[in-house]
């Protein structure tokens, strides 16, 4: 009689990723070692970036305090100087490009992604990606030599229709009037952030509709197969799948946006005071106001500068931060961490 062989019970496996077993390729360890190496450096850089603004800005934060976040003038040598105005049209101009690109980056990528015909759709990713390398004086120029003068009959009609909304309201205009000038409606953050909403529109795009195209397959086919149209599916599958793109595109772009020095400096008329309307001549930024005074600043100028510089970092990372969170909530955010 044969004696049974006793079974061998495999071991539990934990819930969670399963781990390869066995020791990694030599090019493996390699890979993971550059891969690591290059995140820690860029994190390092930017450490080094806030480290280097801080210390440059100590003075100046040192003198001004807690009025530097509440004061609008910028007068450095009198130690009388804060952001208040500035921050306030960095905010402005962001939002109204961001309010303005999302829509126009959302139905490009939809239509690049789900719409455009397989010959045109690469050339259509490459005119976006095209837009995206033109440089920030060229949208500059064409902003303020000729979007200004065209853009002038819709902020006169915003003003007059919409001027009980207060960020639509301008301050000693009389739409009644026909001659009254019309510099009260140029060099304002409407028209900064209309060329500022161009030229994050292609950042926008590429990240949606990446996003977009990698929606799975099998649930855009089960909802045709079910009998849904093409919008049908776009709206149940596509759009929460990349929800996270439209928040990371948005971020990325609202990003930029904060940033922009050369064509927000070449088209709004600066102003230290706290300016909420849009429409109205006269606007600022922090990037912008770094610009102005760069040149011509003092030993202690410099410092305020380099502490407007990282109240402007700052933000940035506030903002950038808040978008990964967001995203990462969403499938295509799930997705992508795991």
């Amino acid at each position: 009689m044969t004696a049974a062989v006793p079974e061998t019970v495999p071991e539990a496996v934990p819930d969670g990723k399963r781990v390869p077993r066995g020791t990694a390729a030599p090019a493996d360890r390699v890979f993971r070692g550059v891969a690591r190496g290059s995140g820690a450096l860029v994190l390092a850089v930017m450490l080094l970036v806030g480290v280097f603004l801080a210390y440059r800005a100590a003075q100046a934060l040192g003198v001004a305090k807690g009025s530097f976040l509440t004061t609008s003038v910028w007068e450095p040598d009198s130690h009388h100087f804060g952001i208040a105005a500035v921050l306030t049209g960095t905010v402005l101009i962001g939002l109204v490009a961001v309010g303005l690109a999302v829509p126009l980056a959302l139905g490009t990528a939809l239509y690049i992604s789900e719409y455009a015909p397989r010959r045109l759709k690469r050339t259509l990713v490459s005119l976006v990606d095209l837009m995206a390398a033109v440089p920030s004086v060229v949208f500059g120029l064409w902003g303020a030599f000729f979007l200004q003068e065209k853009i002038v009959g819709l902020s006169r009609w915003l003003a007059t229709y919409f001027s009980w909304i207060p960020l639509f309201r301008v301050d000693g205009a009389d739409p009644a009037d026909p001659l009254q000038t019309t510099t009260v409606y140029t060099s304002s953050t409407f028209v900064a952030g209309i060329v500022v909403a161009l030229m994050v529109t292609p950042i926008a795009c590429s990240v949606m509709r990446e996003t977009f195209s990698q929606a799975p397959a099998g649930e855009r086919e089960g909802a045709l197969a079910l009998g849904g149209t093409r919008w049908g599916m776009i709206r149940s599958v596509v759009l929460p799948y990349g929800w996270g793109g439209v928040i990371g595109g948005t971020m990325l772009g609202l990003g930029r946006a904060l940033g922009e020095t050369i064509a927000v400096y070449m088209i709004i008329s600066p102003v230290f005071a706290v300016q909420p309307h849009l429409l109205q001549n006269g606007a600022n930024s922090v990037s912008a106001l770094i610009a102005l005074r760069y040149g011509s600043a003092s030993a202690f100028g410099m410092s305020a500068l380099m502490a407007a510089g990282l109240a402007l970092f700052l933000m940035t990372l506030v903002v950038n931060f808040l978008a990964s969170s967001i995203a990462a909530r969403s499938r295509s955010g799930a997705g992508t961490e795991a």
